[in-house]
Order: C-alpha cells, then sequence, then structure tokens
C-alpha cells in the first residue's frame, strides 16, 4: 500500500496514513512481512520506559513549578500554600499528560506531547490577583478568581477545537518549519538564564560557578551521546543531568534541604482555596490568553508530527486541543492553572529518537506520584538551575534544527517563501531580543505577541495566506515552481 502525498506551491504536503478506529496508526504490509506498530504507539519494556519518562519529567520540572511559584508568591501565600500549590500543578500536569497521550474518545492527541502549566497566564493571572486583592483584601479571594477564568478559558478551548483545529490547511511546511524553528530559538535565551543561574538577583547568579556547572553538564550530555551506544545513549541527557547534579554539591549549588522539609505524603484538596468565582473582566483576559496556548499547541503538535513521522491532521490537532481544554477545565478542581504543551520536550524526542507516547505517559504518571508525594517532587528539584540550562542548550538547540531540516524540505527556491520565513523569524524573535518591545500596545495585543512563538506563528500563517491564498497569488499546478510535483512515496 502506498503513501501518497501532494506537494503545493506553498510546501504543504498532506500525506494520508492508514489508521485504527482509535486514531492510531499502523505501519502498512510490506512484502518482507506484515505490518508492524508505529513506533510513537510502541510499547516499551518497564525499566526503559520508566527511565526515559523519568528523563522527560526531568526537562519540563523546572516549567511546572515556576508559574505556581511566581503567582503564589504574587498573591501572598504561605510557604505551607505555595508547597501545596506546586504540588497541584504537578499532579494536574500528570493528569493532563496522560489525558494527551493515552486519550479517550476524541480526547488527546495521541502523541509523546508533554502537558504542563501554560506560563502565558502568569503575567495575566498576576494583574488578575493584584485587581482582587486591591479590592477584597487576601489571596483567598484572589486565587478563586483566577480559577474561575481558568475553568472558563478551558471550556472555550475544549469547545472551540474543531474549529481551531481547521487552521492547519494555513501550515504547510514552510510555515511548519519556521514555526518549529522558533519554537527552539524562543527557548534557548530560558536555557541562557537558567545557566547563569535561574533569575537575577537569585544566589550566584551569573558566577562563574554557575556558568562552569551549566559548561559541565553540556560537554557531559555531548559526550555521552558520543561515546555511548543503543539505551544509554538514549539516557545521555539524563545521565548528564546526575552528573551535574553531583558536582553542584561540592560546589555548594545544591543542597538536601529541600528533602527535608517535605511532607512524604498529601492528597490533592479540590478547592482548597474555595469556590472558583466568576468575573467577567478575568475571564475574557484568560481567554485570550488560551487562544494564543491554543495557537502554540497547534504549532507544537505539528512540529511533534514532523519529528516522529506522523504527521499531525485535523482530526488530531482537535482531539490535542480537546486534552488542552479539558485538562485546564478541571486542573482548578485540584488547585492548578491551565494546562499546554510543552515545547522543551519536543527536542528531547528529537534528540533521543524515542517516538514512544508511553514514555511520555510514564513520565505523566511519574508526575502524578511527585505531586501525591511531595518528597519525591523535592529529591528532582534537587536539579539546580545551571545544570537545567546546560541540557536545555542541547534540548532547545535540537528543536531549532529540526525547524531547519523541514524549512530544508519546503521549497525554499521560492522567493515568497524565503520572504515567508525571513519575516516571520524576525517578528518571532522580537520579543526574545526586546520583552518592552509591545508594553505600549493594548493589553490583547500584548498578550498575543509578548510571545515569540505565537508572534512569528501569526505572522508566518499571515504571510502564507497573502502568498499562496489570496487572488492572483494562488498558484495553478501548471506555473508551481520547480520541486513542488505531486509525487507518491511508498514507504521501505
Amino acid at each position: 500500500m502506498a503513501l501518497r502525498s501532494t506537494s503545493t506551491a506553498d510546501g504543504g504536503s498532506t500525506p494520508d496514513r492508514p489508521s485504527r478506529p482509535d486514531g492510531t496508526s499502523s505501519l502498512p504490509d510490506t512484502p518482507s512481512g506484515p505490518k508492524t506498530v508505529h513506533p510513537v504507539d510502541e510499547l516499551l519494556p518497564p525499566v526503559k520506559l520508566f527511565s526515559t519518562g523519568l528523563q522527560h519529567v526531568a526537562a519540563m520540572y523546572a516549567g511546572v513549578v515556576a508559574p505556581p511559584l511566581i503567582v503564589g508568591a504574587g498573591v501572598g501565600l504561605s510557604p505551607a500554600e505555595l508547597a501545596l500549590l506546586i504540588s497541584a500543578s504537578l499532579f494536574t500536569a500528570g493528569l493532563a499528560t496522560l489525558l494527551q497521550t493515552l486519550g479517550i474518545w476524541r480526547i488527546g492527541a495521541r502523541l509523546p506531547f508533554v502537558n504542563g502549566v501554560s506560563f502565558a497566564g502568569v503575567a495575566p493571572m498576576l494583574a488578575i490577583a493584584k485587581g482582587s486583592i486591591d479590592k477584597d483584601g487576601g489571596p483567598k479571594d484572589a486565587l478563586p478568581v483566577i480559577f474561575g477564568a481558568v475553568i472558563v478559558a478551558g471550556l472555550l478551548c475544549f469547545l472551540a477545537a474543531p474549529y481551531f483545529c481547521k487552521l492547519i490547511r494555513f501550515f504547510p511546511p514552510v510555515v511548519q518549519g519556521t514555526v518549529i524553528t522558533l519554537i527552539g530559538v524562543s527557548l534557548l535565551p530560558v536555557a541562557v538564564n537558567w545557566a547563569r543561574g535561574g533569575a537575577p538577583g537569585a544566589p550566584g547568579y551569573g558566577s562563574m560557578r554557575a556558568i562552569g556547572l551549566a559548561a559541565f553538564t553540556l560537554a557531559a550530555v555531548v559526550l555521552c551521546n558520543k561515546l555511548l551506544r543503543g539505551f544509554w545513549q538514549q539516557l545521555a541527557l539524563l545521565i548528564g543531568l546526575a552528573l551535574g547534579t553531583a558536582l553542584a554539591f561540592p560546589l555548594g549549588l545544591a543542597d538536601f534541604g529541600p528533602v527535608g522539609d517535605a511532607k512524604i505524603f498529601a492528597l490533592p484538596s479540590p478547592f482548597h482555596f474555595g469556590a472558583p468565582v466568576l468575573d467577567a473582566a478575568a475571564i475574557a483576559s484568560l481567554c485570550i490568553v488560551m487562544v494564543v496556548s491554543m495557537t502554540e499547541s497547534t504549532a507544537d503538535m505539528l512540529a511533534l508530527g514532523q519529528i516522529v513521522d506522523r504527521q499531525a491532521d485535523e482530526r488530531t490537532l482537535a482531539a490535542g486541543l480537546r486534552a488542552d481544554g479539558l485538562a485546564t477545565a478541571v486542573s482548578p478542581v485540584f488547585n492548578g492553572f491551565a494546562a499546554s504543551a510543552f515545547a522543551q520536550n519536543i527536542g528531547l524526542v528529537a534528540l533521543t529518537n524515542i517516538r514512544s507516547r508511553f514514555v511520555v505517559a510514564a513520565g505523566g504518571g511519574i508526575l502524578i506520584l511527585l505531586g501525591l508525594f511531595p518528597v519525591l517532587g523535592s529529591l528532582v528539584s534537587l536539579v539546580p538551575q545551571p545544570v537545567l540550562g546546560g541540557a536545555g542548550i542541547v534540548l532547545f538547540g535540537t528543536v531549532a534544527a529540526s525547524g531547519i531540516r523541514t524549512l530544508a524540505e519546503a521549497g525554499m527556491e521560492s522567493s515568497a517563501n524565503t520572504i515567508l520565513v525571513s519575516v516571520s523569524l524576525g517578528v518571532g524573535i522580537i520579543p526574545i531580543a526586546a520583552p518592552t518591545f509591545y508594553d505600549a500596545f493594548p493589553e490583547a495585543f500584548r498578550t498575543l505577541m509578548h510571545s515569540g512563538i505565537s508572534a512569528g506563528c501569526v505572522m508566518a500563517v499571515l504571510l502564507n495566506l497573502l502568498f499562496h491564498h489570496v487572488g492572483a497569488a494562488r498558484r495553478s499546478p501548471t506555473t508551481e515552481p520547480p520541486g513542488t510535483a505531486v509525487s507518491t512515496a511508498t514507504p521501505s
């Protein structure tokens, strides 16, 4: 059975793949034998499943705990309540990841897709909290307003998913490659900041010890990839993180204090901060954030589909966005925030070439355990920021390299595509190079353009519309540039 793909002047290509009733797919029969399971649906041995799943958790942990730390501190929570908020975020991130990877009905992309707390909502949530505290007086009045807005935003995402996913026709490979590249480029400054110590003002920020530790971790990951083979090579990132953390103790950049202070077990307490409160202004603000998150999740699913060789079609995108929406709507019940894709884990999939969604599902299970057993979460938190920074350079650079590879196959001989890529990358880099560039713009516009990924994605889609869909610019099959002819491909 052949797979047929149709390429167009805008670099578009949509292969038809055989699928099972649950939305997963298998490779077709070949002359050499019966059909085999697609690598995305491959179930690995238990030891490999756990270790590679733990590697995904290590890559995303800092991103999961950062938003509740910032929001919790912003509303004035006590240390005990802050710990509860962090445990809730880990627990709900695990539930969201299981929903994405395993799926139920038409919910979940069934790709190795990690979900966690969206950082896009941090600034609006802090603004909502400040307004609530000024009016009502405390964090226990502010958080219910935030949670109420998050629930409504999640329901909006769930209901809008089957319509939003139709935007896939405006994401041909030239747009996908641009967005994938921007995902990697946008994350690299995060890795650099981690390498310096996490945040300006932190003890030892920018010191030679911190940067040296990041460099050591980076070298360890690179050398492990070079020297190790097979399964151990696939664990290069985890080994690098372990070696970097071991070196951090004698350097005074890590200690076991958080482990001794952590509770052994703690069940989530539904609506611990009170029943959700519906506030129109707060809801409008977080609904805008949710649309931005949907745009980024769509781009991330398309990027991941390219990397794992399973194209994310409309059905997959709709299922993935439904999972984002449902997880976001349920998270506040357990004191969590909006859930969305974690782009850093896409880099890990590309780096290790382990494409099984069950590996990421194992990572989701580990996140749930970290949420239920805070003492386990404190062990993972021992990994210092410089160590994460050294590993992050490899991870995020791998994502950018995947985008460049996609662009190389997207018909860049076309001047229109060259302009599309150059302008989109430029617009996407603006908020990275100048974070305050859009400060004078209206709030809704700032929310959309503050992220380099969403800014570049919107620009790429608009330019693709201009060059390849509007009026006379739409090319007919007889006027396509060289290298974009209809082709058929038979899997080997």
